[in-house]
């Protein structure tokens, strides 16, 4: 493992101009964002199957990156709360006032496939814990850690969370928002985390403020049949 992960370092550094720093906080990113491309595209169900199989490889690709990148330690903090449930409210709130990027496609349904089924009940129940529990340890180190401070030095690990540049606020923000159909919604949630990143020191609170969104989120789902925001 130790010759596996020293190679992947040299190929980062030396082939793509990259600090080795940047696997652990890259690359589960990257594998879901793969994963996600695949959903639906072999029928159906694999919308859903592939959700279930990416959010198992997330786990086990954040536990990976656990002792490579120290930042990815979950802290509680009411703030974190707050954020977290500002941003749910602005999400949904902010929803019929603005253009999306991409088509409703009718969202991410698994009872227009299942039924009333225990099966779309457990897939239900995979994409609240993963959005709530996985997605967060995933997003936030490329985006508030890696991303933001990579925008200020190149060796990224050297700048401090904390530490305020505007020009590269703007952009993680807006790059974080464009990866998402509610692009308005996303660049202000971007915004918030990282103000909440940068205000704290440490990544932790962003971490819990994303899971409180996504899980409140998740939940208005459910109750509301608001499918279009998944």
């Amino acid at each position: 493992m130790k010759a596996t992960w020293s190679a992947a370092a040299d190929f980062l550094e030396k082939r793509l101009g990259l600090p080795p720093a940047t696997w652990p906080r890259a690359l589960p990113y990257l594998v879901v964002v793969v994963l996600t491309a695949l959903q639906g595209k072999f029928g159906e169900g694999s919308a859903y199957w592939i959700y279930l199989f990416k959010t198992l490889i997330g786990a086990g690709l954040v536990c990976w990156a656990w002792r490579r990148a120290p930042e990815l330690r979950p802290a509680w903090s009411w703030a974190g709360v707050l954020v977290g449930t500002i941003v749910f409210a602005l999400w949904v709130g902010l929803d019929p006032w603005y253009p999306k990027l991409a088509e409703n496609s009718g969202g991410w349904n698994p009872f227009a496939v299942y039924g009333q089924s225990a099966l779309a009940w457990f897939f239900v129940g995979v994409r609240i814990l993963g959005s709530a529990l996985v997605i967060p340890f995933i997003e936030e180190p490329f985006f508030r850690s890696f991303l933001y401070r990579f925008l200020q030095k190149e060796q990224f690990e050297k700048v401090a969370l904390r530490e305020w540049s505007w020009t590269a606020f703007l952009a993680a923000s807006a790059i974080f928002g464009l990866a998402h159909r509610e692009w308005l919604a996303g660049i202000l949630c971007g915004a918030a985390y990282q103000a909440l990143v940068c205000r704290k020191g440490r990544l932790g609170d962003a971490i819990l403020a994303h899971g409180a969104t996504n899980l409140l989120l998740g939940l208005w789902v459910v109750r509301e049949g608001a499918w279009q925001f998944w």
